[in-house]
């Protein structure tokens, strides 16, 4: 069947639904979003080109394979949820293979952003016992990747009690009176990979030192009445400790991370993330850096209340102190009040496990870690204990418990808006399912941004201007129709870029901008094809309206699926692709098929209107007038063959 005749076409309908499409699309440009004209037309930038903080965050779990799909799924969300939290705009978290998390925050960077891959584990423990840490730094410490915040100054915990509650003052510890005994117990369980067994820990130290850290009396030195330090020949034996990393301390049992001097806080805060978050092993911390425990050691009780149990973690500030200070207030759900409630009244009450000898008045074991409250007139003086709020690794505080308390509590001290937040939205969004580390963390300033759209622009337009110099030299006029069509795809796009940001937030990077550039290639292979296959139509002796149309017929299954297979290739780079290769498959892939609608919609018009004029066939404007004159001479010298051979 032969193709349809030029006159059954209508150009204007074609090139009047291609202007449609403009008028709506730049309509709703310009009619959304905010600002002047300009930020109207501005399309979203990715940090390569805007600036801001790009972090990988890399799974740890404990036998060093890949995490499991839901956890690393759900720890994105979690993720994402405390970095909105902060109210930064147009930030981006995403999985990558089958073990990262990227955090991509545009503008301008936030310090806070580096820490929201912390697992921000929440141990409300009792406290056991306490040692001055007399180590000092560790010169083999190897910090882990992920840091726990802390708060500046010294941060105490507070609590909302219930009704029947009387508090009094809150308490520091009591640093020279630690409470007693302790057994060792099971090695904790630490959730960083790669971490050395404790076989190899103790062949490390000698089995000499280990068996004598582990034959100290735990007892005796929470009760104060023995030195370890005094005991020269005892503190040489101990000494290989102190060249162990923060990975092989991890791996000890709590006892001889509590008694041996040699293991310091600066060892116990750069263990691995997650070494003591184990609820139901005793544990061994230090207070965070500022706090009113830094430089103490303290052997904390099993966990029995925990940071999921609570429902609402807020940053507020303290109007009750009259100076604005910032404090997070907690609200522990229905069965988590329960549990908390259990934690405070052992406190309060001094029951439980107090890890103590002798008794006090009343009948209560003197516990040193306790204080002596002042007399009222509703209660006579009584020992309240400390309960610390471990995060992660780091005692944040641990506060005398002024009451039996239920639902609400507060955490105070000297935060920064900044910090308190950060703490809250860590709390409040729950425990992070897998471990992570920073794998790597980049910055790029809003001036390198600027620098890099510069160099992408250009990168663009020349390879724009070396296509439209082709097509004229070759083409002429013809290469005006490739280079209105290129300037229509350009604005095309440009309006799609535009539109897509603010709909579902879609930001052109760098790699987008090189698959842009790669689409100039592909939008000028299908000019090649059509216009080749017209001169083969006019070399054939077709005059230009028909070849037009049996070009275009001919050549439009090629274009198609040459333009197709660009983009379900595009299609595939993005499903399996990373960030950077998404952006370029997106752009890559939106670029083309803005081209197929330019082709069906302008070009293919364009070209049977030429067709039309006279100058389409002047050998001087148009590269096909040759060939129509080549044509021409061939067919009259047919005919006069054929009339020699009639005569």
């Amino acid at each position: 069947m032969a193709p349809p005749s030029s006159g059954q076409m209508r150009p204007s309908r074609y090139l009047f639904t291609l202007a449609a499409i403009f008028v709506v699309l730049y309509a709703l440009v310009l009619g959304t979003g905010g600002g002047s004209f300009r930020d109207h037309l501005a399309p979203k930038l990715a940090i390569d080109l805007a600036g801001g903080t790009s972090m990988i965050l890399q799974a740890r779990t404990p036998d060093g394979k890949a995490p499991d799909p839901g956890n690393l799924e759900q720890a994105r969300q979690i993720i994402e949820r405390r970095v909105n939290a902060f109210g930064v705009s147009e930030a981006e978290v995403f999985t990558q293979g089958n073990d990262k998390i990227v955090v991509s925050v545009p503008g301008q960077s936030n310090d806070s952003i580096r820490q929201v891959g912390t697992p921000a584990q929440m141990r409300f423990r009792k406290v056991l016992a306490e040692v001055t840490d007399v180590a000092g730094p560790a010169p083999t410490a190897t910090p882990s990747g992920s840091a726990s915040p802390s708060a500046s100054g010294s941060p105490t915990a507070t609590a909302t009690p219930n009704a029947t509650a009387t508090p009094n003052a809150t308490a520091t510890p009591n640093a020279t009176t630690p409470a007693a005994a302790a057994t060792p117990g099971p090695t904790p369980s630490p959730t960083q990979n790669a971490l050395p067994t404790l076989q190899a820990v103790q062949a490390k130290v000698g089995g000499d030192a280990y068996n004598a850290a582990n034959n100290i009396d735990v007892a005796a030195v929470a009760q104060s009445s023995l030195d370890v330090t005094s005991d020269t020949t005892l503190m040489a034996q101990l000494e290989p400790f102190r060249k162990l990393t923060p990975e092989e301390i991890s791996v000890l049992p709590y006892n001889i991370q509590f008694v041996v001097p040699q293991i310091g806080c600066d060892a116990l805060n750069a263990r691995p993330v997650g070494s003591i978050v184990d609820p139901g092993q005793r544990a061994v911390a230090c207070g965070a850096e500022g706090s009113n425990l830094t430089g103490t050691k303290l052997l904390l009780d099993v966990a029995k209340a925990v940071g999921t149990d609570l429902s609402n973690a807020q940053a507020n500030i303290d109007q009750s102190s009259g100076v604005g200070q910032w404090q997070i207030d907690l609200t522990f759900s229905s069965s988590g009040a329960d549990k908390w409630q259990a934690v405070t009244s052992e406190a309060w009450n001094n029951t439980g496990d107090p890890w103590t000898s002798g008794a006090g008045a009343a009948g209560i074991p003197a516990n040193p870690n306790c204080i002596t409250t002042s007399p009222s007139d509703t209660d006579s003086s009584r020992n309240v204990c400390l309960v610390a709020a471990v995060l992660d690794n780091e005692i944040v505080t641990a506060p005398a418990i002024n009451g039996v308390l239920s639902t609400n509590s507060r955490i105070t001290g000297q935060f920064t808006k900044d910090s308190a937040q950060l703490l809250a939205n860590q709390l409040k969004y729950g425990a992070l399912p897998v471990s992570f580390e920073i794998a790597s963390l980049s910055s790029i300033t809003a001036t390198e941004g600027a620098d890099f759209l510069r160099a992408g622009l250009l990168a663009m337009g020349v390879g724009m201007i070396l296509v439209v110099a082709y097509a004229f030299f070759y083409y002429r006029l013809l290469g005006s129709v490739i280079t209105l069509s290129l300037v229509l795809s350009a604005l095309l796009t440009f309006g799609m870029l535009v539109g897509l940001g603010r709909a579902m937030g879609f930001t052109l990077s760098l790699a987008g901008i090189a698959g842009f550039i790669v689409s100039l290639g592909v939008a000028a292979d299908s000019f090649v094809i059509y216009f080749e296959r017209l001169k083969d139509e006019i070399r054939e002796g077709r005059n230009p309206k028909v070849a037009v149309n049996r070009a275009w017929h001919r050549a439009r299954r090629t274009i198609i699926t040459a333009n197709a297979v660009t983009i379900m290739a595009a299609v595939v780079l993005y499903l399996i692709g990373t960030s950077q290769v998404q952006g370029f498959a997106f752009a890559l892939g939106l670029a083309t098929t803005l081209d197929l609608v330019i082709v069906f919609l302008f070009r293919h018009p364009m070209m049977t209107m030429l067709a039309r004029t006279p100058a389409f066939l002047s050998p001087r404007v148009s590269g096909l007038g040759r060939l129509l004159q080549h044509a021409d001479s061939g067919a009259e010298g047919v005919t006069r063959r054929t009339r020699t051979k009639e005569a």
